[in-house]
């Protein structure tokens, strides 16, 4: 039944829209993105690797916003919950490069925003499982 699963597609969709969305502003903006992660990581070691690794934040958050859509749909229209665990998992993963990436560049304060994306990642995560 679709009202008992209204808080599962709700967090489903605050991830779908958090992670398609930047996707979509990384593929349009992808040289001001560029310009900008150089110079935001150039006293890390992944300096060199800025274009890669941005590339790769890319896939990740286009995997993790179409599993959780799917996840919405799945639930929607025959209350399972497979797309959505692995669209949760995914959402943690990417989370987890942000995460790391943030605090080797020392940005403490883009690391506890991503925190706070994390703990309903980790929650649907739970719920789903």
């Amino acid at each position: 039944m679709i009202t008992s699963n209204i808080p599962f597609i709700l967090v489903l969709i605050l991830l779908a829209a958090t992670f398609i969305q930047s996707a979509y502003d990384k593929t349009m903006y992808w040289q001001d993105n560029l310009s900008w992660l150089k110079g935001h990581f150039a006293q890390t070691p992944i300096k060199n690797m800025v274009p890669a690794s941005l590339f790769l934040i890319l896939v990740l958050e286009l995997v993790s916003g179409i599993l959780c859509l799917a996840g919405c749909l799945q639930l929607i229209m025959n209350n399972q919950r497979t797309f959505g665990f692995y669209g949760a998992v995914m959402s943690c993963v990417t989370l987890l490069f942000l995460l790391v990436g943030q605090r080797m560049a020392k940005d403490y304060d883009g690391a506890r925003t991503i925190v706070i994306y994390f703990i309903p990642a980790l929650l649907a995560c739970y719920w789903m499982s």
